[in-house]
């Protein structure tokens, strides 16, 4: 089939060559160039016509409309940006008033814990001082009591020395007498 058809065109070109070589070629002649011209203005006229009605508006159209969508976008995006460094700006001045609130919070909490602090350590100190006060109240008393030990023990232990030296044994209250004296000159270096 295909070389039949093969076959048609090589006969169908040769035999308008040869028609066309006796006859010459017509855009040539100068009878037919009237026509031509017609033609020719006619059909780049249409053409021109159709170009700059149909196919031309729907291009400036489309890269009218890109433009558009461009410019849309771009200012979409500035708008965007613009709102996002407003909102990083909002944020900052969160942080730093949140710091300054943290800071604040701390300094408060430090001077109140400073206060009771120093409350609790003047209270200790009152305690202290009371109790160092009433224990030095019972060391005297018991420097007192121990005093009157000792001046009986001594009274004791003198008497039965005397006694035992002399073999005579002597009046209580004159041993008694004589070791109070003794105390009472010699009492004042140990209070």
């Amino acid at each position: 089939m295909r070389r039949l058809l093969g076959c048609v065109i090589v006969i169908m070109t040769i035999g308008s060559d040869v028609i066309a070589a006796e006859v010459g070629m017509p855009q040539l002649d100068p009878t037919y160039w009237a026509s031509q011209a017609f033609w020719l203005i006619l059909v780049f006229s249409l053409l021109y016509f159709s170009i700059s009605k149909f196919y031309l508006p729907k291009i400036k159209k489309n890269i009218d409309d890109r433009e558009n969508k461009i410019k849309e976008d771009l200012d979409e995006a500035n708008r965007i940006k613009n709102l996002s460094e407003q909102k990083l700006k909002e944020y900052q001045q969160i942080l730093e008033n949140s710091k300054r609130e943290v800071t604040k919070i701390l300094l408060d909490s430090k001077l109140k814990l400073d206060k009771e602090i120093q409350n609790i350590k003047e209270k200790i100190e009152k305690e202290i001082d009371s109790e160092v006060s009433k224990v030095q109240k019972e060391i005297l008393i018991q420097k007192k009591d121990s005093i009157n030990s000792i001046n009986i023990i001594s009274q004791d232990i003198a008497s039965n020395i005397i006694e035992k030296l002399s073999g005579d044994k002597l009046n209580e209250s004159s041993v008694k007498a004589v070791v109070e004296d003794i105390s009472k000159k010699n009492i004042e270096k140990y209070l």
